[in-house]
């Protein structure tokens, strides 16, 4: 059988991804439709995002060449590999190019390309939990209308996974500092507009909260 929390984490995936088919902005470039990437294309994401920068020859929609002088994080990625796999996102419209004053390109995350980094670090967040706790509760509060029902119903399952309790049907309570994560979820539903979030010294149900969280 499976737990309740489980059950609540595979229906926000669904959600998720339900509402980033269906409801996000979708771009392309040429009309060449967004395809879906392996290990080695996040790999090159996330070294771009990290700042790592790539240099090219050439723009990567014609023959080019991995600059000699790239940094060993590039140099571990066999380069016919990572040549096919930056042609493939740049067609995917998740790479651009700029060009340097000596002639050659420099490799970049493109609008698309840092919305699929968000992603990946959006599955995995958690909310960090601190030594000691501050004796302040945290609230969070929606009012998003029915034509956004994927992103409301997906915001509250995300609040759900991490843990978060709700009071109401769309008031959810947490014990420890959590402003920045809630900007960031619902930044990513498109909901942003609709939350509001509120610091609290007391509750009228403090003594069961305290006994949820584990909190004294």
């Amino acid at each position: 059988m499976y737990t309740q929390s489980a059950i609540a984490y595979w229906m926000y995936k669904f959600d998720f991804v339900w509402y980033n088919a269906f409801c996000m902005p979708v771009y392309r470039k040429n009309n060449i439709r967004r395809v879906p990437i392996g290990l080695l294309a996040q790999k090159v994401l996330l070294l771009l995002e990290a700042g790592i920068s790539l240099g090219l020859t050439r723009r990567p929609d014609k023959y080019f060449k991995i600059v000699r002088q790239t940094v060993k994080a590039w140099k571990k990625i066999d380069e016919q590999n990572l040549r096919r796999v930056i042609k493939r996102l740049y067609q995917s419209n998740l790479v651009a190019s700029k060009t340097n004053p000596d002639g050659t390109e420099s490799l970049i995350l493109s609008d698309d390309g840092k919305r699929r980094v968000l992603r990946y670090h959006f599955d995995k967040m958690q909310i960090p939990k601190p030594a000691k706790w501050d004796k302040l509760w945290r609230i969070v509060i929606f009012d998003i209308p029915e034509d956004q029902k994927a992103g409301r119903d997906a915001l509250a399952r995300k609040l759900k996974i991490l843990g978060f309790y709700p009071i109401q049907k769309s008031v959810f309570i947490f014990p420890y500092e959590c402003k920045n994560e809630i900007e960031y979820v619902s930044e990513m539903f498109n909901v942003k507009p609709f939350v509001r979030f509120m610091i609290v010294k007391e509750i009228d149900i403090e003594l069961d909260l305290k006994r949820k969280f584990g909190v004294k």
